[in-house]
């Protein structure tokens, strides 16, 4: 396996990185970026050299260059509702690790998630809704036999839900090359929607 990274930031300096923007976003202190013509054109001929992979939720409340404060070419953003991978998206996570070098991984949850009190609360998911749902049932079931009910219980998923998915990406032969050559990190993280702030889970 060939491992293509461009990136000169090691993972721990990948996060560094998106805790200083996050900082920036909830003191509504952006950095001045630039996202005009000459850098539309210079990622154009020069291709993407982003510095962190992120899964997120498709959430409009979650848009992770802004919670991060970074942009154009910056973060390679995979986002279904819940948070959750198929292997269609796991295939998005590997390419983004693998062919474009990232040094991170991070499974980026949020607090009061739709598609998470939606597996909670059960009832009918219609539509391919249920796929959503039998991925996350899970993490439900590990919660709730903790005994939380409520706001708890659903918050409990939440966190659950980041750490499978954490998991899954783990068990990928492609990232799991990466991590055992020490190349990636795989990180979960949750943001909380009020505050603006981003946890990391570890």
């Amino acid at each position: 396996m060939t491992h293509h990274g461009p990136s000169a930031l090691s993972a721990a300096e990948a996060r560094a990185r998106l805790e200083e923007g996050n900082a920036r976003f909830t003191s509504a202190r952006p950095a001045p970026r630039e996202l005009g013509e000459a850098r539309r054109h210079e990622l154009a001929e020069h291709g993407q050299h982003p510095f962190a992979v992120v899964i997120t939720c498709s959430d409009s409340r979650v848009p992770p260059e802004l919670i991060f404060d970074q942009a154009l070419g910056d973060i390679f953003v995979v986002r279904v509702a819940g948070n959750v991978l198929d292997e269609v998206a796991m295939g998005s996570v590997e390419y983004g690790a693998e062919h474009l070098g990232v040094p991170l991984v991070v499974v980026l949850g949020h607090e009061k998630c739709g598609a998470v009190k939606a597996t909670v609360d059960g009832g009918e998911a219609p539509g391919s809704i249920g796929a959503i749902v039998e991925r996350i049932r899970p993490a439900a079931d590990r919660a709730r036999a903790t005994g939380a009910t409520g706001e708890e219980l659903y918050e409990k998923t939440t966190d659950e839900n980041i750490r499978q998915v954490v998991a899954a990406v783990c068990a990928s032969p492609v990232i799991r090359h990466l991590q055992e050559h020490g190349a990636l990190s795989v990180l979960g993280a949750k943001y909380w929607l009020s505050s603006g702030t981003v946890t990391f889970l570890d």
